[in-house]
């Protein structure tokens, strides 16, 4: 167990310390346990801080830590992690939006860090027409290894757990509540499934409710977790067009299934494509080639002359030629090279003309090596 793992569970319990806030604190100070045994001036001192944030923490630490004493019993009890977003094994797309979760709790086998994830997204009240596509969509999807995201719940959810779980792909629920429960009910079988083939992930602690405000939370962790989120079919209002707009913000990839226009349930889906916050979307071979996850990235990473490149730089270079391209801190986590090693790699490929960078921290190959 983490030694400040106790004052991280503490500090997101604090009034009016939410994400943000929490880690600015944290980088200014050094620790939450700096942060939560600080003195009015050390608070005072962070840009944007107030006297008031430190008086809230100074009055809530000692209910704060025993609440945390608690939660860490909970989770040693039931092999729950915990994740800061300042660890390595934090999930590293998420880790790039301001916003992210200061603290995740996960149960699970698969890697929150996959080299292709996609968030699959929908109505609760679902068509057979879209259950039928969700089906097929990961079905068709099965043998490029893609991990699957979504929010158990009815409908379009649910259906794509199943069938992921069905045709052998990893599988993460994102809940909008603790993990020592399952909303809704009746999923629980499957959530259960989920922990051997995916796994179940939340930003809440043991014995909180889904509440309405909590699902547009839940959902930004869906956004962000994926490289694109896929609306199968939603109405006009709904958290699947939150999804998607969380994504859009991030600056992913949003894809969307049409639908005739006098169907309610495609309302949502059409308008996204119309107003091209969504690219149209009618098979998986659609993501795949969008995405760049075909087998061309296969044939470009054989026209690579892997003997004139270190070992290192070998592995950088297979999992870049994965995807079309990947993010500085994915790259990290899957290479399993601190990000000072792994820069210094990149600059010698960069060099010599075989990566190139792009905007927000990504790297892709250069179009000469292909």
């Amino acid at each position: 167990m983490k030694p400040d793992l106790i004052y991280q569970v503490a500090l997101t319990l604090m009034p009016g310390v939410g994400p943000l806030i929490a880690k600015a604190l944290t980088e200014h100070l050094g620790s939450a346990e700096s942060v939560i045994n600080a003195n009015p001036k050390e608070i005072e001192e962070i840009p944007g801080a107030r006297k008031v944030l430190w008086k809230s923490i100074h009055e809530n630490k000692d209910s704060s830590i025993r609440r945390a004493e608690k939660e860490l019993l909970f989770i040693t009890k039931h092999n729950i992690k915990a994740l800061f977003y300042q660890d390595e094994d934090y999930p590293s797309r998420l880790k790039q939006c301001d916003d992210s979760p200061y603290l995740l709790y996960y149960k699970g086998a698969a890697n929150l860090s996959a080299s292709k994830i996609i968030a699959v997204v929908g109505s609760r009240k679902s068509t057979e027409y879209g259950r039928s596509i969700t089906h097929n969509l990961i079905k068709d999807l099965k043998e490029y290894s893609i991990l699957v995201v979504s929010g158990l719940a009815l409908g379009i959810d649910i259906e794509a757990h199943r069938s992921s779980l069905e045709y052998g792909l990893d599988t993460i629920g994102v809940l909008a509540h603790g993990l020592d429960r399952i909303y809704p009910s009746v999923h629980r079988d499957t959530a259960e499934k989920m922990l051997e083939r995916g796994g179940l992930l939340s930003e809440f602690m043991s014995e909180t409710n889904p509440d309405r405000e909590n699902f547009p939370k839940r959902n930004r962790i869906v956004a962000g977790l994926a490289d694109a989120t896929i609306v199968i079919e939603s109405g006009e209002k709904g958290g699947s067009l939150i999804s998607a707009d969380i994504a859009h913000s991030y600056g992913r990839e949003v894809l969307a299934y049409p639908g005739r226009t006098i169907d309610k349930y495609s309302v949502g889906c059409n308008r996204l494509i119309k107003s091209q916050k969504a690219i149209m979307m009618e098979s998986a071979e659609d993501l795949i080639k969008h995405m760049d996850w075909g087998e061309g990235k296969k044939e470009k990473q054989l026209k690579l002359q892997m003997n004139q490149f270190t070992s290192p730089e070998q592995k950088i270079l297979n999992l870049i030629a994965e995807v079309s391209s990947i993010h500085l801190d994915t790259l990290s986590s899957l290479s399993e090279l601190p990000l000072p090693v792994l820069k210094n790699h990149l600059f010698q490929l960069e060099m010599k003309g075989i990566i190139k960078m792009i905007p927000g921290n990504r790297i892709q190959l250069a179009e000469m090596v292909f």
